[in-house]
């Protein structure tokens, strides 16, 4: 792993993409997100991304370290945190019973880890090291949005799939501009895991219903054209 990272960075983050979507795919599909199956291949993913990071000090590159920018330049983060809540417009309910419900929000939580890992730090930081910040950023955003139709292997249904790649390129585009921005990844993870978890106590899946997208959509284009307007904590000279 080390040479192929040393050699092409940006073929290493797909080889984790294709990593992730090979073993996830198979598991959701047959078994769900419900499975401790699932929470262990996702903790493997996340286990094996974690120790690379850490073994070659690379926490700052890839965002694993403390926020320190000021919230109110972020506006307190209150466009992300509330979209975080969109899941639960419609009303809660637990989709799942027992300990279904627990390993549902365990893989939640680790899908969240492992896509911001995955797209917004090892692919982002390998295209910002090629090409401008804006061409990085949608390439990252629009990547992370088309890798869900790998959802209709799964069994899930066109329409919805289709709905849901709109829905992730506007949060990758989020997502991305706030690392981009801040240099920190936290936020990311911890919104990115909770919209997940969200779904799972959803009365019904907001995320597949075009209210909630469209409004992810434009709240995303306003609050990236504001964040654009605001330092950059990450350069291409350091990617």
């Amino acid at each position: 792993m080390k040479k192929l990272y040393e050699k092409n960075e940006l073929l290493f983050a797909i080889l984790w993409i294709v990593v992730y979507c090979a073993a996830s795919i198979p598991i959701r599909g047959s078994l769900g997100d419900e499975s401790l199956a699932m929470v262990i291949e996702l903790g493997v993913i996340a286990a094996g991304i974690l120790v690379f990071v850490k073994k070659f000090s690379l926490e700052e590159k890839y965002g694993l370290v403390k926020w320190n920018g000021s919230a109110a330049n972020y506006l307190f983060f209150l466009p992300v945190l509330i979209l975080m809540t969109g899941n639960l417009w419609g009303g809660v309910g637990a989709a799942y019973g027992g300990t279904a419900q627990v390993f549902a929000v365990l893989s939640m939580l680790l899908v969240g880890f492992v896509e911001e890992l995955v797209f917004r730090g090892f692919l982002f930081r390998a295209l910002l090291k090629r090409d401008s910040a804006p061409v990085a950023i949608t390439i990252s955003a629009v990547t992370f949005g088309i890798g869900h139709l790998v959802n209709l292997l799964a069994g899930q249904g066109g329409m919805e799939t289709l709905i849901q790649v709109f829905f992730a390129i506007a949060w990758g585009y989020l997502f991305t501009f706030l690392f981009y921005k801040s240099g920190s990844l936290w936020v990311c993870i911890l919104v990115h895991g909770l919209v997940n978890v969200f779904s799972k106590f959803a009365a019904q899946e907001r995320n597949s219903d075009g209210t909630y997208t469209a409004a992810t959509i434009v709240v995303s284009v306003a609050y990236c054209i504001y964040l654009s307007r605001k330092p950059t904590a990450l350069k291409r000279k350091d990617a």
